[in-house]
């Protein structure tokens, strides 16, 4: 492992380390159709960059049918045209599938996954600075019978790193073609796609892979390990610097204290840098709505413009930059080592919540959206683990949460700053997010005490090489993330908030009632029959007409709050939802709001995925019944509280 400081200072014209051994000889046959091209390898191969590498933009991210594991896929261009599909298949040790991702990567590699093509040659890849796990991948992928080749990935940071890797040996002890390539910087790919090339005509053997016996897995461990002893020769000079940054990351106190540090600033980081853009989209929509209530005229249409659209949607979409921050600084982490290394360091802590180590990657994946954070608990192998791990994901602070944190927090909470350094609703929000996290823990706790006792299984786990991030990589990742948020908006929120404005306008006011038209509305009957409910809560109707919408997601039922209120205070109340919510809310009713949200079960799209990942309903609906009560109970607690101490 290394930290690649040295990589930026390259110059782009310096020559190219790729290399090529024994590569199939160039045939003129043509194949009848695009040959589908597999990448395989371990986790934090550099896989995802190699395929970036190849496909750039070009790719399409979907799932696997009938299952959640995702799907990319893309198109690759030759120099000289020739054309091919690249499928990035989930990351593996192994074709004998401990886990669901690993599961789908094998039948797509051995042709048994339903409705999808299979591969005519497989780019098994690897990091360079580690050959010892992927050789043994290299040797079962073989014996599948499919064209393979072996892309050593990062060899400019093995070669600074002093290891001599014999390419030409590696190629013949294998029998595959042999290339290395720098992802990062597109070296070796020209290389790579003509050894697939003279691959992909090749005829496919028969199937010959089969779960391997526990001997027989001996015996490809010792042939593995014989082939990297061969080929492969350590540096003479040990990598001192990665040693030391992993003495004080990895230290206990040290890197636990730098662990926490990291989460802080990052949730200062959404609150605090996202505020000019937040502004901005602020005001511009403010400024759409005043210009479309001056030039349309007052009537039904106007008003499903101004109070459903634009109040309702816009409400949601001014809250983009936060979001993207929060995932800029996840992928910044995982790229550059350091997520792996904090699961570690959280092992002790999550294993005294019940909780395995392997749960940490998953649970702070979580932060972004749960539904990725459920669907990463694949590569925990423990059943109850695994288990545990995804009825907890949704505890841990989403980002669709971030539009209601920022809105109550922004309305109710002054901002200045304390202790000299610190801003107060960045402290805040760093506190809603801890009590997740704590949450989390607590629940996990109970779940292993009560239903699942016994020992954990040991954790363990393989640290990447410290690297740089790749500045495209990360722009994709983030833009990729910004497109699904505006595709919801555009669709799940649009519609929503076009059935909010129905509700809250029909069928109107009567002839002679005194009061907004809203409370006349349908939105007005089914908040005010539920405000029995919610009362002692501190909710109010209003709050009861939010909610309900907000189960499809929690962003809604801010959009829904800026459409029942426009609504109900007319032209005059297009402003800053934030105004209006202070201006009719108490405190212990904004802190009950807060509360709630730590904990709500309000994201269908989450229980979906629980259901297809757990294979049963049962999980699910406990989820929901967990979460909803502790929702009200903490809303009802957070409400008398501050309501006693006269806040």
């Amino acid at each position: 492992m290394s930290l690649d400081l040295g990589e930026t200072l390259e110059s782009p014209s310096s020559p190219a380390t790729d290399s090529v051994a024994t590569p199939p000889p160039p045939t003129s046959a043509t194949p009848t159709a695009i040959p589908r091209i597999a990448l395989v390898g371990t986790p934090n191969c550099g896989k995802t960059a190699l395929f970036n590498a190849l496909t750039g933009a070009r790719q399409k991210v979907a799932n696997y049918a009938g299952v959640t594991v995702e799907r990319k896929e893309g198109p690759v261009v030759a120099a000289d045209g020739w054309r091919g599909r690249v499928v990035d298949l989930p990351g593996t040790y192994s074709l004998r599938a401990r886990s669901p991702d690993e599961a789908v990567t094998r039948d797509v590699v051995l042709g048994r996954f339903a409705g999808e093509a299979e591969p005519d040659v497989i780019i098994c890849v690897a990091d360079a600075t580690n050959l010892r796990l992927v050789l043994r991948l290299a040797l079962e992928l073989k014996s599948v019978g499919r064209p393979m080749v072996l892309a050593l990935n990062m060899f400019d940071i093995a070669e600074r790193q002093g290891w001599r890797i014999d390419v030409e040996r590696l190629s013949r002890e294998l029998g595959v073609p042999v290339v290395t390539t720098v992802a990062t910087r597109k070296r070796g790919m020209e290389t790579l796609l003509d050894a697939v090339r003279g691959l992909a005509v090749r005829p496919i053997e028969a199937h010959a892979w089969r779960e391997p016996t526990s001997t027989e897995l001996r015996v490809a461990h010792r042939e593995a390990e014989r082939i990297r002893k061969a080929c492969v020769t350590q540096p003479t000079q040990p990598d001192t610097l990665t040693g030391r940054l992993d003495s004080v990351l990895l230290h206990p106190i040290a890197g636990s204290a730098i662990l926490l540090t990291v989460l802080f600033l990052m949730f200062q980081a959404v609150f605090t840098w996202a505020q000019p853009v937040m502004d901005l989209i602020k005001a511009g929509f403010d400024h759409l709505a005043t210009l479309v209530a001056q030039v349309m005229p007052e009537g039904v249409l106007r008003s499903l413009i101004t109070d459903g659209v634009i109040s309702g949607v816009g409400s949601v979409l001014v809250f983009l930059p936060q979001i993207l921050i929060l995932f800029l600084f996840i992928i910044l982490l995982e790229d550059f080592g350091y997520m792996a290394r904090a699961a570690f360091l959280m092992d002790k802590v999550m294993g005294g919540a019940g909780l395995h180590g392997r749960a940490f990657i998953p649970l702070l994946s979580s932060f972004a959206c749960a539904i990725p954070g459920i669907m990463g608990a694949r590569v925990i192998d423990s059943k109850r683990d695994r288990l545990t791990t995804i009825l907890v994901a949704p505890l841990m602070t989403c980002s669709a949460r971030i539009p209601v944190y920022t809105l109550i927090i922004s309305a109710f909470i002054p901002n200045k700053t304390v202790w000299g350094f610190v801003n107060l609703q960045g402290l805040v929000m760093f506190g809603l997010y801890g009590a997740g996290i704590v949450s989390a823990l607590l629940v996990g706790f109970i779940i292993r005490k009560l239903f699942w006792r016994g020992a954990s299984e040991p954790f363990i786990m393989e640290l990447p090489a410290y690297k740089l991030p790749d500045a495209k990589n990360v722009i994709m990742g983030v833009l990729t993330r910004a497109k699904i948020f505006l595709r919801r908006a555009g669709t799940v929120i649009l519609s929503m908030m076009i059935l909010i404005w129905f509700l809250s306008s029909v069928p109107g006011k009567p002839a002679g009632a005194v009061g907004p038209a809203i409370d006349y509305s349908f939105a007005g009957m089914i908040g005010h029959f539920i405000e029995p409910v919610l009362r002692p809560i501190g909710f109010n109707w209003q709050i009861a007409v939010a909610l309900i919408p907000g189960m499809a997601a929690r962003e809604v039922s801010v959009a829904a709050l800026g459409t029942v209120y426009a609504v109900a205070g007319g032209a005059e109340a297009v402003g800053p939802l934030g105004n209006a919510l202070h201006n009719q809310w108490s405190m212990p009713t904004a802190l009950a709001f807060l509360a709630w949200f730590i904990f709500a079960p309000q994201c269908a799209s989450t229980f979906g995925v629980v259901k297809r990942e757990t294979n049963s309903w049962a999980w699910p609906t406990a989820m929901f019944a967990y979460m909803m009560a502790l929702a009200y109970l903490a809303a009802f607690a957070a409400f008398h509280i501050a309501k006693a101490s006269g806040l």
